[in-house]
């Protein structure tokens, strides 16, 4: 098949896990031989689209304005004209047989009117991988009153795009069921966050480790990894960070951009803690090099959140056997997974003592984090993997075609 992959950021140039992942799955498709192209914002180029290919990925890349780490209006803006722009900018390309599919990405929740065309013009479906409940989950922060006119803007949007897809994937059975309540009639099934499983083979070539250059060869590190946000509360990882500087040798590391950067860098310095380290966001492969050289990988949702999502940092983490660590709302099916599994430890956000006891075991304890970090690469193997989500999309956009 020939398929439309659209998504709002993507490589080189982004950091995010969700870049990453799509990419993955477009090289998994491109092994699967289908021809795959990859429809998305560029607001570094002056031209309307720009061609290019990367790891056998043909990626047209239209002319935006910023959507990330800008102010709130402006992104508002600039999302809400996504469709717009893209559609002007790839219109003279697109022909009946141009596409046999659309593969969708959310967020953004602005891609309904750019699928909507393609789908009219080529006659195909489209699969919506929806992975945040926006803009609910920005109304459980507390940064957007429920019933506002920007509520309602949003929503407008969000029903649009739910409405272009012929099947909606989500990432965990509880986020079915919520979906479900205020969404009832849209053709849903659990589609996992995914990862290609090949480990990073570290330290091939001859350049300096992590550790040397922050001095810290002899410490066990609690690594974050990727966004630093409300949704994430970083400020219960910086609590445990406190509590842990009792320990030497204990170090927790971050790594990433976001709204809270301000934040925990603010809560180092009035804590005086000496056991934490904070870099801005890295390349796709310095991230995978990082992942190789920390002991237990960290993250956090925030217990306001009604939403239940598998943060993608968690599948980087398994691929490199790292036990994990970390809080979830009330009712998350992520934390029985992960514990039922053995693949880590995970706590309700507010449990800091749990969240405490279970950091203290991970540093004490070599032999459990090799236990926990084993288990966490036979779960991703089992449930995690992108040749199983490529599977199930072609799956159903081959079914989907079929019908039609």
């Amino acid at each position: 098949m020939k398929l439309a992959l659209i998504i709002d950021d993507y490589l080189p140039h982004s950091t995010r896990v969700g870049a990453k992942m799509f990419h993955e799955l477009a090289v998994e498709l491109t092994r699967r031989g289908h021809q795959i192209t990859v429809i998305t914002p560029d607001i570094r180029s002056d031209k309307l689209v720009t061609t290019e290919c990367l790891d056998g990925v043909t990626i047209w890349r239209f002319k935006s304005g910023p959507i990330k780490d800008v102010g709130k209006i402006s992104r508002a803006a600039n999302e809400s004209l996504l469709s717009l722009r893209g559609w002007k900018a790839i219109k003279n390309s697109i022909q009946p047989e141009t596409f046999d599919g659309v593969i969708y990405y959310s967020p953004s929740i602005f891609w309904g009117g750019l699928v909507k065309k393609i789908k009219k013009c080529c006659d195909c479906p489209a699969y919506l991988v929806l992975r945040d409940l926006f803009p609910q989950w920005v109304i459980d922060a507390g940064m957007l009153r429920q019933g506002s006119i920007f509520d309602k803007y949003f929503r407008i949007f969000e029903r649009y795009s739910y409405k272009q897809a012929d099947r909606i994937g989500l990432m965990s059975e509880k986020n079915l069921e919520i979906f479900h309540v205020d969404n009832k009639g849209f053709p849903c099934e659990v589609l996992r966050n995914w990862a290609d499983i090949t480990p990073f083979d570290s330290f091939i070539d001859n350049e300096s480790t992590l550790r040397e250059r922050l001095h810290l060869n002899n410490k066990i590190i609690f690594f974050y990894g990727g966004n630093i946000g409300h949704a994430q509360d970083m400020a219960n990882l910086m609590r445990l960070a406190r509590n842990m500087s009792i320990y030497e040798n204990a170090h927790f590391l971050f790594v990433g951009q976001g709204d809270e950067v301000n934040l925990i860098n603010n809560l180092a310095q009035e804590w005086k803690l000496t056991n934490f380290t904070y870099l801005s966001s890295v390349s796709q492969s310095e991230f995978k090099r990082i992942l190789s050289e920390v002991d237990i990988g960290l993250f956090s949702l925030s217990a306001r959140h009604t939403a239940h999502n598998f943060p993608g940092k968690l599948l980087g983490y398994m691929v490199q056997s790292l036990p994990i660590l970390g809080s979830v709302n009330v009712g998350n099916d992520l934390l029985d997974i992960v514990n039922t599994h053995h693949a880590g430890f995970i706590h309700i956000n507010g449990e800091d003592d749990k969240l405490f006891l279970s950091a203290e075991r991970l540093y004490a304890e070599q032999t459990l984090r090799i236990s926990l970090g084993k288990n966490a690469y036979a779960l991703l193997e089992e449930q995690f993997s992108v040749v199983s989500a490529a599977q199930n999309i072609e799956m159903r956009l081959e079914a989907e075609n079929a019908v039609n």
